[in-house]
């Protein structure tokens, strides 16, 4: 494991070439003052779209120019909220609309966006971030950068490819949540002392199930991708990735191994064939292992946290609650004591530790553009996600899987769908 340990993040530096493509020069931010906004266009009009489009309006420099969807009614239901909430504060309404197959094609190759906003169903990230990027576009990519260690690849060759050329978001906002920002840096500054073990959870219960009558089978697997083990990567890639990033981060490391379990009972009758539950051991540098559960069905609450035990204390960094450290560096963030709980979100629009998450992460988003500092978090996005693929992939097959077999992987998914021939 010693050139693993050493190497870990160095393929994704180096790793060679799996496609190649034109990047269209981006056309420069206007400097006047009428036309000086960054134009953002949305692919994918579902709830994390829609938040993305109100949190870009609302608390960045940014203009929403445009909406893209595979169907009409995504993108008349969010342009009606938008234009309404516009109305009230003096914003402009939305200018255009793109719909069916051809429509990220469309939003890619207008001149009248600077940047784009990624937030269809995971497995067509690597795609759409190609096809964004070949048209000079600036991205931000919803997490995860992919579902498969193939379509990771992709999405690391591309990072490299427009590196100081286009900017990259990925969306891990917590990342940006002042609360978080702040714990890290004291672990980092040594707080905990020498980090001995870690405790992460991610529980939420199922979001239900839709049904389309007349659709074809395709259709409705694609609107209810969340629930589509393909199309989304599992409830591990697609939902508890947040924890594994925050994991990797707090632990300056993505993992060495896993072993684990998961099933889908007392899920088995809710459509699709995502997992119910996952348990994971992730053993990271150091011999740091983080035992790491997750549950996406049911009737519980909403409860997703991280806690690390150090030398000389512990961490605790729930979404809502009381975050902190315990020990000889006791700290606290100011009010978080005096929080009763939150409560799952959808739209990604969170009370509580994650209040700031969102706004803070698009205004950096926004800046970056403005002022051509451009940032690249291919790497992170793609590390993060094969630390997620690594736990799933243990989990499926119930053996030990390593950093080097996730990273050298070719492993390739396919959905089956042609979404320019769909029923």
């Amino acid at each position: 494991m010693n050139n693993e340990n050493t190497d870990r993040r160095t393929f994704l530096r180096t790793a060679g070439a799996v496609g190649a493509f034109t990047i269209l020069k981006p056309r420069l931010v206007r400097g006047s003052a009428a036309n000086s906004a960054v134009r953002v266009g949305l692919l994918g009009c579902g709830n994390r779209g829609s938040a993305h489009v109100n949190t870009i309006a609302q608390h960045t420099e940014g203009r929403m120019v445009a909406l893209a969807d595979l169907y009409q009614d995504q993108i008349d239901r969010l342009r009606a909220r938008f234009d309404k909430m516009a109305a009230s504060k003096g914003y402009p309404a939305i200018a255009k609309t793109f719909v069916g197959p051809q429509s990220s094609h469309e939003l890619f190759e207008s001149k009248d966006v600077d940047a784009v906003v990624i937030a269809t169903p995971p497995y067509f990230h690597p795609e759409h971030l190609a096809g964004a990027v070949a048209g000079g576009k600036h991205v931000y990519l919803e997490k995860p950068v992919a579902v498969d260690p193939a379509g990771a690849k992709r999405v690391n060759e591309i990072g490299k490819q427009i590196e100081g050329k286009l900017n990259l978001d990925v969306g891990f906002q917590i990342r940006s949540a002042p609360p978080f920002v702040e714990l890290v840096k004291r672990i980092h500054a040594g707080a905990l002392g020498e980090i001995a073990a870690g405790q992460a959870h991610y529980n939420a219960t199922a979001p239900k199930f839709r049904d389309f009558p007349g659709a074809s089978p395709q259709v409705v697997r694609l609107r209810n991708w969340v629930h589509d083990r393909v199309l989304s990567g599992d409830i591990i890639v697609e939902q508890n990735i947040h924890v594994i990033d925050i994991c990797n981060w707090i632990l300056q490391a993505p993992p060495l191994n896993a072993v684990g379990r998961g099933s889908r009972k007392g899920r088995e009758q809710n459509g699709g064939d995502v997992y119910s539950h996952f348990d994971i051991i992730y053993e990271y540098p150091g011999g740091v292992q983080v035992s790491f559960d997750s549950v996406q069905f049911g009737k519980g609450k909403f409860d997703v946290s991280e806690r690390f035990f150090g030398t000389k204390g512990l961490s605790m960094s729930p979404y809502s609650g009381p975050l902190g450290i315990e020990g000889d560096n006791a700290w606290m963030w100011a009010g978080s004591e005096k929080q009763q709980g939150g409560e799952f979100s959808a739209s990604g629009s969170f009370s509580d530790n994650l209040t700031e998450a969102d706004s803070e992460k698009q205004k950096g988003f926004i800046q970056a553009i403005s002022s051509g500092k451009y940032h690249n978090q291919a790497a992170h996005g793609v590390e993060s996600a094969l630390s997620a693929m690594l736990g799933r992939r243990a989990a499926y097959t119930g053996k030990e899987v390593t950093w080097a077999e996730i990273l050298h992987s070719n492993e390739h998914w396919d959905a089956g769908i042609d979404v320019n021939k769909l029923g």
